[in-house]
Parts: C-alpha cells; sequence; structure tokens
C-alpha cells in the first residue's frame, strides 16, 4: 500500500520550492494510492488536487480543504460519494470511471452551492433509467453534467417526474448492492483459486498468466492489476527469446576514443551562441526548479549540465577556459546563461575587399556634386524655366 508522505508531497511541489503550507495546486496521480490522509492537514490552501489514476476506494480527509475548487478523483475504486460537504469552494468534482453505484448519494452534494460541474461518466448509475433528470433535479446547483450543458428545458422536464423517478432509482440501486455483493464473493474465489493454481510457477510465469486470463471489471480486479504491474516496473531485467536476460540501458556520455557526445535527456530547450571569443549557452530551465537540483560542468571540450538527475551535455568545438567561464540563473524567468571564453579567440577581419573600394572611388568620381544649387530652376517645362512665387513657398520649419 503507498501512503501519502510529507517525502511525497514536497517531490510533487516542486514549483512552489518544496513549500506544501502555501501549496495551492497538487497532483498525486498513478502513485497506487489507496487511501486519502494528511492533504487536509498539510495544504489546507490547496484550490485544485488531482489523484486520479489511483486505488482510492472511499472518499475522506478532505473536509479541511476550505479553499478547494477542483477535486479529480478519476479512475479510482470509488463505490460511494460522501464526506465531501465541509468543501464550500467546490466548483468542479470528477469521478470518471470509477465504481459508484448508489446514485442517492450526490445528495450529499446538496450543501456544496459553488458545485456547477460534475462527471460521473463510467460509473455504473450511469446505465439506471431516468440517472440524467434524477441529477439534474437533486443538484440544482450544477451548468454541467459529464461534460453536457444544463438547459432550463432539462430542469422543468426533471422536476415533473422526480419523486417516481428517484423511486425507480433506489430499487436499481439495491439490485446492484446485491449483485455487487455476489460479485465480491465469486471475484474473491476466483483470485483464491487462481493463487492455488500457480504457486509453483515463478513471478514471471505468474504474471503472464495472470494477464492472459479473463477478469471482471471490479475494484478487487483493478487492484490487482496494479499489483503485477508494480511488479513488473521493479524488475530490474527483461527477458527476452530463450531465457536469456539483456541489462537496463545505460547513458553513454563519451565515444571509445573519448570524444564527449552531445546529448538533452534533461528535453529542455536551449539556445547556442558561437562568437569570436568566447560561447553563450542559455538553458530554459523550469522557473520552479530550485537552483540545488542543478548541477554544471565546464571541461576544455564540453560543458554538462545535470538537472534533477537529467543530463545536458554539448561538445564544444574549440577549447574554453574553464576558470573564467561563468554560470548565472535569471530569479524572474529561470533561465540559466553559461558563458565560456574561448582559449584561443579567433579574429576575424571584417575590412572591405580593396577591389570594391576602388569601384566606389570611382563611381564618387565620376558624380561632380561641387557648388550651390539652383532650386528656383529644377524643374523645367516646355525647355523654358518657370517663374515660382517665393511668397506661395511655405516656411520649411
Amino acid at each position: 500500500m503507498v501512503r501519502i508522505t510529507e517525502q511525497l508531497i514536497r517531490k510533487r511541489s516542486e514549483h512552489n520550492e518544496l513549500i506544501i503550507g502555501t501549496l495551492e495546486e497538487l497532483s498525486l496521480h498513478q502513485e497506487d494510492i489507496e487511501c486519502i490522509e494528511h492533504i487536509g492537514s498539510w495544504c489546507r490552501e490547496l484550490k485544485i488536487l488531482f489523484l486520479q489514476s489511483n486505488l482510492i476506494s472511499r472518499i475522506e480527509n478532505v473536509h479541511k480543504l476550505k479553499k478547494l475548487e477542483y477535486l479529480n478523483l478519476a479512475v479510482n475504486n470509488i463505490e460511494r460519494i460522501e464526506n465531501l460537504e465541509g468543501l464550500e469552494s467546490l466548483n468542479k468534482l470528477d469521478l470518471t470511471l470509477n465504481f459508484v453505484g448508489e446514485l442517492t448519494s450526490v445528495e450529499t452534494l446538496r450543501g456544496n452551492y459553488n458545485l456547477r460541474e460534475l462527471y460521473l461518466t463510467g460509473n455504473p448509475c450511469t446505465d439506471y433509467v431516468g440517472y440524467r433528470d434524477y441529477v439534474i433535479c437533486a443538484l440544482p446547483q450544477l451548468e454541467s453534467l459529464d461534460g453536457v450543458e444544463i438547459t432550463r428545458t432539462d430542469r422543468l422536464k426533471a422536476s415533473k417526474d422526480f419523486r417516481a423517478n428517484r423511486a425507480r432509482i433506489v430499487q436499481l440501486e439495491l439490485k446492484h448492492r446485491i449483485d455487487r455483493d455476489e460479485q465480491k464473493v465469486r471475484v474473491e474465489e476466483s483470485l483464491r483459486e487462481q493463487e492455488e493454481s500457480v504457486k509453483d510457477l515463478d513471478e514471471e510465469q505468474r504474471a503472464t498468466q495472470f494477464w492472459q486470463q479473463k477478469s471482471e471489471h471490479c475494484p478487487e480486479t483493478r487492484n490487482m492489476m496494479a499489483k503485477y504491474a508494480k511488479k513488473g516496473r521493479e524488475r530490474p531485467e527483461v527477458g527476452v527469446g530463450n531465457g536469456e536476460k539483456v541489462p537496463q540501458r545505460t547513458l553513454k556520455l563519451f565515444a571509445e576514443c573519448g570524444r564527449p557526445y552531445s546529448l538533452n535527456e534533461a528535453k529542455i530547450k536551449f539556445e547556442f551562441l558561437d562568437e569570436d571569443d568566447r560561447y553563450e549557452l542559455n538553458l530554459h530551465i523550469y522557473k520552479f526548479l530550485d537552483t540545488s537540483c542543478i548541477e554544471v560542468d565546464a571541461q576544455p571540450n564540453y560543458i554538462r549540465a545535470t538537472i534533477k538527475g537529467k543530463v545536458f551535455q554539448l561538445a564544444l568545438k574549440d577549447e574554453i577556459k574553464t576558470d573564467e567561464s561563468t554560470c548565472k540563473r535569471s530569479t524572474t524567468t529561470g533561465q540559466m546563461l553559461i558563458v565560456m571564453p574561448k582559449l584561443n579567440p579567433q579574429n576575424v577581419s571584417f575590412r572591405e575587399p580593396e577591389v570594391y573600394s576602388k569601384v566606389r572611388r570611382d563611381a564618387a568620381a565620376k558624380t561632380d556634386l561641387k557648388g550651390t544649387v539652383d532650386y528656383k530652376n529644377i524643374i523645367k517645362q516646355g525647355g523654358k524655366s518657370t517663374e515660382i512665387n517665393e511668397e506661395e513657398i511655405p516656411p520649411l520649419i
């Protein structure tokens, strides 16, 4: 079971300089978390909380998040909507692809007067007859259900047969609860038989047999899928062919001859400038990434920046002065500028070739611009000069 720890939250709060007390957005998706805990006490300023693609079976311990506006619990194991009454700022709730069968539990959201968007797509309750009409009437503050806008006509239609619709929903819930209890017994027995049949197999064969067999769509199966997927990720080597083992890929920074490779494992944008006397490298590092997570190493023929364990390395054509190289980072944009003076600067002459200078001098000699200009007779008509009335000429300034 994966627990929500302070270390995990700080790891996901790099954009806030690892400070969790003032954190406004937190993403803990795809962590195989089974229980919501500590978040309400440690991160009370949260406005957005992503918990999708986990193994959470119950909504709990979030009542202290008074400023939370968006809660995403999609792709979990939730079967009932509960414990959200304290989220007075909640505007959007996403429960897509869960196992909510108790549709009447949406009535607990009536006190969330700021709730405008609700997503229940992929839950068993969406198959109930009259599902949409019931939710629209039960939660009059909603403006959108499953991404579809709720119109005035929808509200009038839903309010007509609300009592009869709710009674039908209750009966469907009861039937779903019976089917769900039978499913639990059936799946438990199936998993027990499976464990018995593979007890003599190794871990890889067990995983292969599990992924090949058919299974029911339920929280128990989803937990088993997460278990086997985790074991597959933790396996240090992967098998190929006739049982042979291939080691994991290692990063190569240099060729066999010692020449440094140029690579961008960090996948960041950069700008490189080659001047006569220096190299300039501008790395577009993430704005809120702490500088302590960055290491820069300048060598005579290459420059390397390690960003959170990811390597950015650039091979240089000319040798540089490592002791005079500088590295500065902007506190506004987060970009890092590395200036590397060249060991042997190139003196490139931009003097104009003599042949072009001679042509220009000859052209100037043929044009005589000396003396005064007779501005009164610049324009001539029919070979005769035209008299100009100086009083009609406007002042120059």
